[in-house]
């Protein structure tokens, strides 16, 4: 598509961009880490007429066409699934996303004081420029889980909470603009007041004393999951308020409209599914992963109590099923033009972007999707007037990346990668275009209905 998609979203029109992305702002904000998007699904699901895949079981339920089930992976992936009309072996209208973001994590024993502060020792997770993340607010998400199993999830740092922080060196001190930050630097200032009564560690003291408020010890952060975060919230970007800022629109922006869209099926004639996934940016590993076979697992099990299920239905179910990788892509940047191929790579307001194949160089690690899918999905979008663009990332032997499409495409499924371009990608605040997460949503929702 050539023009810009606000040339079709002006006026009265723009309403449902504006209000579908009011909504999708919200989950950002408040939905930082794997959990709490896990949660966040499970309370739609529920209040959408999905039921516990765990439930089913116990209760030997059976299942049938129009049912929707869902099913989670320790809290940090999760399976929904709306039972087709077909049987569920001539394959599934999959759209799957991730749920993790780069971010940096709370080492298992990080608490440590070095010349009147107490610090906090953090590992980055998935790839960061680490620069980024210094003289920010940041804030702290996660789970601590204790010895008898009860769990806190804990959030600190947002709304009018005291942030945290690293640190980074003023002009006056570093003549040159490198920023050769080491991984090992990155430790967040904690606190500056002592707990005068302490014998040791004071400044250390004092944080635990805060902790201890709510039941937080200091050996608990052995058996927890806490993640350095972005504080703040998301909000419109641009004096025209035409895209959004915000933490983790990679990958939470396609998970956001793939959910939504299962959410708004009905009926299919063919089985649907979204898969919220952990793990993708630091190669889907794991049991909470896509490697991990929790899905087809998952699927076994829904197929038995629909009746349905043999080690060859399953195995035809999956090679019978096509695929949307929902994953974001690079944007056309005006500030730095030449990583990018102006002709080929993704633009903002053009609609979601298609990658024919990802990977790097000569096509290193791709999923290569088929002519044959591709012109089915060229006409489903052309029939619903779903704008969506044909896209690489980057120039050839500079650009590429790594999604799920890969991993699934070892069933033999059609699949290919289909997402919002992004701006800032991996960087603390990322950039949308509203018009894009829209056009995302809509191509998604057609993509379920698909019956051959």
């Amino acid at each position: 598509m050539e023009t810009n998609l606000w040339e079709k979203y002006s006026g009265d029109k723009r309403k449902p961009v504006e209000d579908f992305c009011a909504n999708y702002k919200e989950f950002l904000s408040n939905c930082k880490t794997e959990r709490e998007c896990i949660r966040f699904a499970v309370q739609k699901a529920d209040a959408n007429g999905f039921v516990s895949l765990s439930k089913l079981m116990e209760t030997n339920t059976p299942l049938k066409a129009g049912d929707k089930v869902y099913g989670i992976n320790m809290d940090k992936s999760m399976v929904l699934m709306i039972i087709g009309k077909e049987p569920i072996e001539n394959g599934i209208n999959i759209v799957g996303a991730h749920i993790d973001s780069p971010r940096l994590d709370l080492k298992a024993n990080p608490f440590y004081e070095s010349q009147g502060f107490c610090m906090l020792d953090t590992h980055y997770y998935g790839g960061i420029k680490k620069y980024q993340w210094t003289a920010q607010p940041l804030a702290l998400h996660g789970t601590i889980v204790r010895k008898d199993g009860s769990k806190e999830n804990f959030v600190y740092g947002e709304g009018d909470e005291p942030v945290v922080g690293f640190t980074d060196l003023l002009p006056h001190l570093e003549r040159d603009d490198k920023k050769d930050i080491k991984g090992e630097d990155l430790n967040l200032i904690a606190g500056n007041i002592a707990q005068t009564d302490a014998k040791k560690d004071k400044f250390k003291a004092f944080i635990l004393e805060i902790l201890k408020a709510k039941n937080i010890t200091e050996d608990d952060f052995f058996s927890a999951e806490i993640e350095v975060v972005p504080a703040g919230k998301a909000r419109d970007f641009g004096l025209d308020a035409s895209m959004i800022m915000g933490y983790g629109h990679d990958d939470r922006v396609c998970a956001y409209t793939g959910l939504e869209a299962l959410l708004q099926t009905e009926n299919p004639q063919k089985s649907a599914m979204c898969i919220l996934v952990d793990k993708e940016e630091i190669g889907s590993v794991g049991a909470t992963g896509m490697h991990s076979k929790y899905f087809e697992n998952c699927l076994a099990e829904i197929m038995n109590l629909a009746g349905q299920y043999s080690e060859l239905a399953l195995r035809r179910a999956l090679n019978r099923s096509k695929m949307l990788s929902s994953d974001v892509t690079a944007a056309f940047d005006p500030n730095f033009p030449a990583p990018f191929n102006a002709t080929t790579d993704a633009h903002f307001a053009k609609g979601i972007s298609f990658n024919k194949f990802t990977g790097s160089h000569g096509k290193s690690g791709a999923n290569d999707a088929n002519p044959e899918f591709i012109a089915q999905l060229r006409n489903i979008m052309d029939n619903a007037d779903v704008a969506f663009q044909a896209t690489e990332m980057g120039r050839v032997d500079q650009g590429g990346g790594g999604t799920i499409a890969y991993i699934m495409a070892k069933y033999g499924m059609d699949v290919i990668d289909a997402g919002v371009p992004v701006l800032n990608m991996h960087a603390p605040w990322e950039i949308v275009s509203k018009v894009d997460v829209y056009e995302a949503f809509r191509a998604y929702k057609e993509f379920f209905l698909l019956k051959n």
